[in-house]
């Protein structure tokens, strides 16, 4: 470790958006991802934050168009193999791309509400970036959030603990923070 950094405890995150992805199947719940894809156009944007350079530059999350497939088999943009028995279930909801971190450039709020889904239980794999955006938004639009406190992950740098600044937040803001154990146990 480099001065400064501190050590965190890993969690299995991968492992626990796995079980929830179970727990809520098995209890019929609806379940919604919220991709995040680029397409060519949206390399040409004229500014951008720092991590979307990087994201803009490695490639991450890239599509070769918003109709086609090509190259999306295992790209940065594909789902982790873990989890696709779920996702193509033909029962997931696959909402459109969110484009920088949050829902207010997806279909996210309206799939939910046409179900008429105010209750979330929210999970992913960015917690300080997507996931705490996700979760302002849907507190914004009206939504009772969890947050699975386990069921998401940051990087640590230099600058900060990005898990740790995300998880302040949860526990300011949203209704709940459960962990991964505590949500399987309450859907159970």
């Amino acid at each position: 470790m480099g001065r400064g950094r501190r050590k965190r405890d890993a969690q299995p995150t991968v492992e626990n958006i796995g079980r929830l992805f179970r727990a809520a199947k098995a209890k019929g719940l609806t379940v919604a991802i919220s991709p995040h894809y680029y397409y060519p156009t949206d390399h040409g944007w004229k500014f951008e934050g720092a991590l979307e350079k990087l994201m803009h530059k490695i490639g991450m999350f890239d599509r070769a168009g918003p109709l086609s497939l090509d190259g999306f088999e295992g790209s940065g943009a594909d789902y982790m193999p873990e989890y696709k028995e779920y996702i193509h279930d033909g029962k997931t909801i696959i909402c459109s791309p969110h484009k920088v971190y949050g829902p207010e450039t997806n279909d996210m709020v309206l799939q939910l509400r046409k179900r008429g889904i105010d209750q979330v239980i929210l999970a992913g794999m960015s917690a300080n970036l997507c996931t705490e955006s996700h979760m302002r938004e849907l507190l914004e639009q009206g939504f009772e959030v969890a947050v699975v406190s386990d069921g998401t992950a940051a990087a640590m740098l230099p600058e900060g603990d990005g898990y740790l600044a995300a998880l302040i937040n949860f526990r300011y803001m949203a209704n709940a923070v459960w962990s991964t154990d505590e949500v399987v146990e309450k859907l159970g």
